[in-house]
């Protein structure tokens, strides 16, 4: 595939990427993207793989702890949703934050309000808030690639390249924890979903 002959069409297109969808997987875009589509394809793997973890996962499951850590699949859950909107939807778009994101001092409670307020939601509310704050992740990424590219940043914020680096890198930690805590529950694991899994 010529990425190079249509540059609007990678910003949003190439791989897959529409605003509120996931992208298609594509080994050619996986193997030789170029920089747009490397950095998408990467955060989208890394939101599936997070994804996979989480699912079919009972109350008791997104609830359990391992050793004295705090951290549980629903606080990940929690956590990453919370992670999505404040950087893509208050950092980079100057947006508001989904309802259940406001009024929390969040610098204050950075360290513990995922965690303890997960105990008392439902596995699909958990779920539903992950897939609905990643949505929203998507379609803001998408205009902004659309208009200005990876080096559009508002005045005095990192750019849209950083914030998707740190959101990489954010995924990529806390999946090794959804790794022992889901092998912890039910013995599964793995390091990535089949091909069928359905990419939320």
């Amino acid at each position: 595939m010529d990425t190079n002959s249509a540059p609007a069409l990678p910003l949003t297109s190439a791989p897959g990427f529409t605003a509120g969808r996931p992208p298609e997987w594509d080994v050619e875009i996986f193997m030789h993207g170029d920089e747009i589509q490397t950095a998408l394809i990467t955060l989208e793997r890394n939101r599936r793989t997070f994804a996979w973890k989480c699912w079919d996962v009972d109350s008791d499951g997104l609830q359990l702890q391992v050793g004295r850590s705090a951290v549980t699949l629903g606080g990940l859950l929690k956590h990453l949703a919370l992670c999505e909107e404040l950087k893509f939807q208050s950092d980079l778009a100057g947006a508001p934050v989904l309802p259940e994101f406001r009024d929390v001092d969040h610098e204050a409670t950075w360290e513990t309000w995922a965690w303890d307020s997960a105990k008392d939601d439902e596995p699909e509310a958990l779920r539903d808030l992950w897939v609905r704050a990643v949505h929203r992740s998507r379609a803001t990424v998408a205009g902004i690639l659309s208009e200005s590219g990876l080096d559009y940043a508002p005045e005095g914020g990192m750019s849209l390249r950083r914030l998707i680096s740190d959101m990489i890198e954010e995924y990529a930690r806390h999946t090794g924890h959804a790794d022992l805590l889901r092998e912890a529950f039910d013995g599964a694991t793995g390091e990535g979903p089949p091909r069928e899994f359905p990419v939320p």
